[in-house]
């Protein structure tokens, strides 16, 4: 009776070594895809400091990292950006549909429903597709903006700002605008 059993266990042993082989190329066939992220993560918090201090801080519903060689991040479901002052205060905030962060440039590009908005200003610049480059805290587009603030509205096609967006350039302003007494238009 011993020897049944034993060879009973030899039996389904050896069995079972061959019913858990799979073929490795199919498995990759079918769980590999290319163009697939490398990481997800849904309420994603990413903060840029500098000197123990939070300069930036992204917000993002859903993102998708993709660490090939385009080595960026793909953010979907809206995003929110705040940015702070010295004192790590909240002086601007940027809000989109859809960003992008690539590492390789160290820039967060925005668009769709884009606004630029400055707390103590309270200015929002209004467009389609923003810039944040990280190395220099400047923020940029080439398409249609609307700048609205307590004192009017200014249209125009590109703008350039700092990320506080306290001051900045319209590259082709259209319409008009209260000035100040001491004010110059540049």
């Amino acid at each position: 009776m011993a020897t049944f059993n034993q060879n009973l266990l030899i039996v389904l042993a050896i069995m079972g070594l061959f019913a858990c082989q799979n073929d490795v190329a199919l498995v990759q066939r079918i769980s590999f895809q290319a163009d697939a992220p490398t990481e997800s993560t849904k309420d994603l918090v990413l903060t840029y400091s500098e000197d123990g201090f939070a300069r930036v801080e992204i917000h993002a519903a859903i993102a998708e990292t993709y660490r090939n060689n385009a080595q960026l991040t793909k953010i979907k479901d809206s995003l929110k950006v705040y940015f702070f002052n010295e004192k790590g205060t909240v002086v601007s905030t940027l809000s989109a549909l859809y960003g992008e962060i690539n590492y390789k440039t160290g820039q967060l590009m925005v668009k769709d429903s884009v606004r630029l908005f400055n707390i103590k200003k309270q200015q929002t610049l209004e467009t389609e597709v923003l810039y944040w480059d990280q190395k220099d805290s400047s923020i940029y587009t080439k398409s249609a903006i609307i700048v609205r603030s307590p004192k009017g509205k200014l249209f125009g096609k590109g703008i350039r700002t700092k990320q506080d967006f306290s001051s900045y350039v319209v590259l082709e302003p259209v319409g008009s605008w209260q000035l100040d007494k001491n004010q110059m238009i540049q």
